[in-house]
This record gives structure tokens, C-alpha cells and sequence, in this order.
């Protein structure tokens, strides 16, 4: 077949684990290209645009930019780090011919680098190693590129891939170079050029049968008050132009003629209006409102849908659905309906390929299923934000039946702390059916471990974790398969303290109860029969009165004057309260508050299903 390149344009994705650099390497990018005025004011990681992304610090959605440089355009997709948003990088990578792979000069490749480089090197990607901050003052330049090498090796790249540049930077000075900095020193270029040129020189242009009508596949989707729903697509073959009948193939295998009403292309951070585009293009495109991820649009006399997109499979569950506390609706303006939070879960499925929504045996409530706790944390999240009212249960592992057998997924956990930690870190690992497969002493004082867990160990590994290490821990996950089921697992020691009435938490019953254990409410906080109020010190729940007042007498007291003084409660965030619950526990979420409670409110008829589970058992 005749093949035809286009000279003048470059598709590249910038992927790399979490924190690493990507995005301040693309403001970088985005500032030496002359993107930006001298004097214009943009924020730091200009790319992370999300609310939650800022506070988090982390890549949620794949965006992407472009960049003019010499004459070309370079086309960059910022992907996620994080495997919980696997769906985002997959699709990234639908749309480039490339990758530049960065790693930190310091902590080396880690487990979602393993991920996403697996991701390029399956879909036969070249890839730019580009070693970032150079300049910190605890590099091994030298050894994360060997352990880089060694990863290559481990995923078995082709020799081709393997023979990959080298680019040292520190995207922060906004600096490149192709020689060797000393450790801790910054490269000896002023600028990103030596990037720039890599770029140039490595990444493929885009290659396409000039005989091929107009094939455009969808990789995401955004929206518009004006425009409605926008279609995100890399055109594969022909000219798409504004106005163009096409046929759009969708997934379920029907064909229809439709119109293009808009079609917008990427300068720098903008959308701007396009007459038409060719081959290699990423375009916007408005005037379908049903269009779906994975479509493709085709030439109407002779179309050629492109393969659907497929994600990895979810790993963790949770059941999720309307506010059934006592004390739904009672934040003004709170949505509340069950119908609106199932359409905002048919919403959440058209631009998020890797959830899934199942009906459970209650109509208000639903099983939503992801690849991982932060992914499922951040839908629900942001629907709080949107002003939704929820009822979020215990995340659970998704298990699979594979030869007549159970099976579980398993994720590769790397840990690095300080070596007094050793101990503790692998007896908590031991409780939760840990592995260790390699553990390496850099002789810095700090220690790398790996080990393989069952997913379910790992719920509500991560607060304990930062508690045994004092803060000083990191720890990160990436899905590493399914093995045969591990058998039970006990990861949380301490029971829940449980309110048995209504009314409003005081000063004077915490005082007392604060020796129990660690309290979760403030003093005057409402409360009711059910819900948990703090963490028991020991194993079983404990039935609590936590609205106790002090007994007013008309004798007058040595102590009266005595103040009482409380700890402060523990305020936990939504992925330690999702951490936190037991099985039989729940996470009531609204647009102010955050309450955990128990799933049957009533003690009695609590005591009386746990009497029917042990009769079951026994």
C-alpha cells in the first residue's frame, strides 16, 4: 500500500508514574514554544485544570495541547500516572505515535511507570527516556537508568525499543540536555531545545494510505454550554471539514449520516474553529449529541469503522446510592432522588470508559465498579460537590471464577520508608497475606520493598501504614493480576464506637469516652442511633451515649470549675472514612458532611442479625 507521512506534525504522550514531572514538563513546553505572553499570568500545572486534580496534586483526566516548534506542531497528550485512571492512559495512547517516558532522577521507575510503559510497549510505541529532576540533591542518575533498562528488559521490549534516547532534565528550571549532568546538578543547555529536537527526530510522523476515505476515531469527550456535546478524535485517514456529511459507525454496529456543525483544533491551551483537518490531526468536533467513546466517523459512501477501544477490567467495587440516614435533606438544594443520582451515573459512563454500573436487589442503590479505591473516591467526590446526597458502602474486590475455581486480583505494592520500619511494615503486610518478592537498601537509610497483596488487603492499608512509618512512608499500588482467593483476612483490629440515641454529642460524655478511643464527632455535632462516632481500641463495637449530660445539682462542688479537656476529634477525609468502615458499615456523604454509620441502624435488630449470622456459620 501506498503509505504517506505528514512531516509537519508530531503525536506524542507524555506518561510517567505519579508526581514525577509530566505536567510541569508540559508548562515548560508550553512557555519555550512562546504559547504564553512574556507577561501573562498562568498557573502552575496549567495542564491540571480540575479542582480536584489542583488539591490532590495528581493528573485525573488525559488532556491534551499543542505546541508550534520550528515549523511543526507537536501534539501532547498529559496522561494520568495513577492505574486507577487506566482508562485515560489507554486512550491517550490511541491517539499518538509515541512516548516520552519520564522518570525521576531520584526514586527511579515505580510501579505505575511499569504500568503505563506496559501500555506503550503493547501498542509498539517508540519511547524517549527523559530522566527528570536532575538537579535533585539525592540523584542516581546512573542507576535509574539502568533500572529503567532492567524494566524494558522485564516487559520484554523489542530490541528496537530498547535502543531508546536519552534525555536529562529538570522541567522545573525548564532544562534539557543529551549529556550526563553530574547527580544534583542541572543540564548544560538554557532550554528545552535538546527535548524539542528528540522529539523531532524519534517520534514517528503520522503515517496514512492516501487511498483510505476519512476514518476518525473518538478517544474522549468534553462539553460545551454552547456547543453541547464535543467529540475528541485522531483522525487515521482523509479530510474531515466543517459542514461534511459522515457516517457516524457506532458501537452497537449501526451506521448514521450526520453533520458536522463544528470542528476545532488545539493552539496551545485553546480550541480554536478549523475548516478541516487531515490525517494525524486530533480535532474536536460538536453537532453529534449522542456520540459515544470508541465511534468512529467514516466516509458515508464507503465506511470502515476502527477497532472499539478496551480498557483493563475493574478490580473493586462499592455499592453506592440515595441517602437513607435520618438526616437526608437537610441541606438546602442537595439532590436527594434516586433518578437523579442514576442520571448522573449514565452520565459518568458516557465519558469514563472504566466504570461500570450494575443494578443491585434495591432500587435506590447500585454497584459501581473501577480500577482501583482513588478512582471510585474521586466519582464520588465529585458527585458531592455537584450536591448530591449518597449512601457509599465498603469497597469490595470484583472476583472472577477462572477453571472451577475462586479468584482474586492482585496488586504489586512498592513501598519505600526510612529502614527502622522494616519490621513494621512487613509484619502489617504479613496480616494481609503479603508477598515479598525484592527488597533493596540504597544505603541512604531508606529501604525499597515490593511485595504481592490481595486487593482487599490493601483497603485501608494506607492509614495505618502512614501511622507505623510516622508520615515518613511512600507506598504505591499498580493491578498485577488474579490468583487463586487467599481465605480470610482480618485488616482492621479495632471495633467502631456506636451512638444508641439521638441528640447532639457534649463536651462532658466525650471527656469521658475519649479513653475508649479516638472520637470522629466535635461537641454539640448531631447525632443519631447508629451512626459511629469514633474507633474502639478493641476488636468489638461498643454501644455508646454520647449525648450524656452532667447532672445539675444545687450543691455546690470543690471540682465545679474544672474544665474538661477534650483531644481533638479525628476529621477523616472520604478515602480514609471508605478505608475506614467495616463490612457491615456505611459512608453517609453529603455536600457539607461526611458520617459514617452502621448499615442497620436499630442495636437490637443488629444483635439479632449477627445471632442469625453465627447460627449460620456454626
Amino acid at each position: 500500500m501506498p503509505i504517506a507521512t505528514r512531516d509537519d506534525l508530531r503525536n506524542v504522550a507524555i506518561v510517567a508514574h505519579v508526581d514525577h514531572g509530566k505536567t510541569t514538563l508540559v508548562d515548560a513546553m508550553l512557555w519555550q514554544s512562546g504559547a504564553f505572553r512574556e507577561n501573562q499570568d498562568v498557573d502552575e500545572r496549567v495542564m491540571d485544570s480540575n479542582d480536584l486534580e489542583r488539591e490532590k496534586g495528581i493528573t485525573i483526566l488525559a488532556k491534551n495541547t499543542a505546541v508550534l516548534h520550528g515549523g511543526m506542531t507537536i501534539n501532547i497528550i498529559d496522561t494520568p500516572g495513577h492505574a486507577d485512571f487506566g482508562g485515560e492512559v489507554e486512550r491517550g495512547l490511541s491517539m499518538v505515535d509515541g512516548v516520552v517516558l519520564l522518570v525521576d532522577a531520584s526514586e527511579g521507575p515505580l510501579p505505575q511507570t511499569r504500568f503505563v510503559l506496559r501500555k506503550a510497549l503493547a501498542a509498539k510505541l517508540p519511547v524517549i527516556l527523559v530522566v527528570n529532576k536532575v538537579d535533585r540533591p539525592d540523584a542516581r542518575i546512573s542507576e535509574v537508568v539502568d533500572e529503567t533498562y532492567e524494566l524494558f528488559m522485564d516487559l520484554d521490549a523489542s530490541e528496537d525499543q530498547i535502543d531508546f534516547p536519552i534525555v536529562y532534565a529538570s522541567a522545573k528550571a525548564g532544562r534539557a540536555s543529551l549529556n550526563k549532568p553530574a547527580d544534583g546538578g542541572l543540564p548544560d543547555a538554557e532550554d528545552l531545545e535538546p527535548l524539542f529536537q528528540v522529539i523531532r527526530g524519534t517520534i514517528p510522523a503520522p503515517a496514512y494510505d492516501p487511498n483510505t476515505p476519512l476514518q476518525a476515531h473518538v478517544t474522549n469527550l468534553d462539553a460545551s454550554s454552547y456547543l453541547g456535546r464535543i467529540a475528541l478524535c485522531r483522525v487515521h485517514a482523509g479530510v474531515i471539514k466543517k459542514g461534511q456529511q459522515v457516517a457516524w459507525c457506532k458501537h452497537d454496529g449501526t451506521i448514521e449520516r450526520v453533520k458536522i456543525t463544528e470542528l476545532l483544533m488545539t493552539e496551545a491551551l485553546e480550541r480554536k474553529a478549523a475548516e478541516q483537518a487531515g490525517p494525524g490531526d486530533i480535532i474536536a468536533i460538536a453537532g453529534i449529541p449522542d456520540i459515544m467513546i470508541g465511534d468512529t466517523l467514516a466516509d458515508p459512501e464507503d465506511p470502515r469503522p476502527l477497532p472499539f477501544i478496551t480498557v483493563d477490567e475493574p478490580a473493586i467495587s462499592m455499592t453506592l446510592g440515595t441517602n437513607t440516614g435520618p438526616l437526608a435533606g437537610r441541606e438546602k438544594g442537595t439532590k436527594v432522588t434516586a433518578r437523579l443520582v442514576k442520571d448522573r451515573l449514565d452520565r459518568e459512563l458516557i465519558g469514563n470508559v472504566s466504570i461500570r454500573v450494575l443494578p443491585t436487589d434495591r432500587p435506590d442503590s447500585w454497584e459501581v465498579q473501577g480500577r482501583g479505591e482513588l478512582a471510585l473516591a474521586i466519582l464520588v467526590e465529585t458527585m458531592r460537590r455537584e450536591g448530591y446526597e449518597l449512601t457509599i458502602g465498603k469497597p469490595r474486590v470484583v472476583t472472577k471464577e477462572i477453571d472451577g475455581k475462586l479468584h482474586e486480583p492482585v496488586e504489586r505494592l512498592t513501598v519505600d520508608a526510612p529502614e527502622e520500619y522494616l519490621g513494621a511494615i512487613t509484619q502489617l503486610l504479613a496480616v494481609r497475606k503479603g508477598r515479598m518478592e525484592q527488597m533493596t537498601n540504597h544505603g541512604t537509610g531508606w529501604i525499597r520493598m515490593e511485595f504481592v497483596v490481595p486487593a482487599r488487603g490493601l483497603i485501608g492499608f494506607r492509614t495505618e501504614f502512614l501511622t507505623e512509618t510516622r508520615g515518613t512512608g511512600i507506598a504505591h499500588q499498580v493491578f498485577e493480576g488474579y490468583e487463586p482467593w487467599f481465605g480470610e483476612l482480618r485488616t482492621r483490629p479495632t471495633g467502631s464506637l456506636v451512638s444508641d440515641r439521638v441528640g447532639a454529642a457534649t463536651a462532658y460524655a466525650m471527656f469521658n469516652l475519649q479513653e475508649r478511643g479516638s472520637l470522629f464527632v466535635e461537641p454539640g455535632a448531631e447525632v443519631y442511633e447508629g451512626m459511629i462516632v469514633g474507633e474502639n481500641s478493641r476488636a468489638d463495637d461498643m454501644d455508646v451515649n454520647i449525648t450524656k449530660e452532667k447532672q445539675k445539682t444545687n450543691i455546690r462542688s470543690s471540682t465545679a470549675e474544672t474544665f474538661e479537656r477534650l483531644t481533638p476529634p479525628r476529621v477523616l477525609s472520604l478515602e480514609a472514612a471508605l478505608e475506614f468502615v467495616a463490612d457491615d458499615e456505611c459512608v453517609e456523604l453529603t455536600p457539607a458532611a461526611i458520617r459514617l454509620r452502621k448499615v442497620i441502624l436499630d442495636s437490637k435488630e443488629r444483635e439479632r442479625t449477627r445471632a442469625r449470622a453465627k447460627r449460620g456459620q456454626a
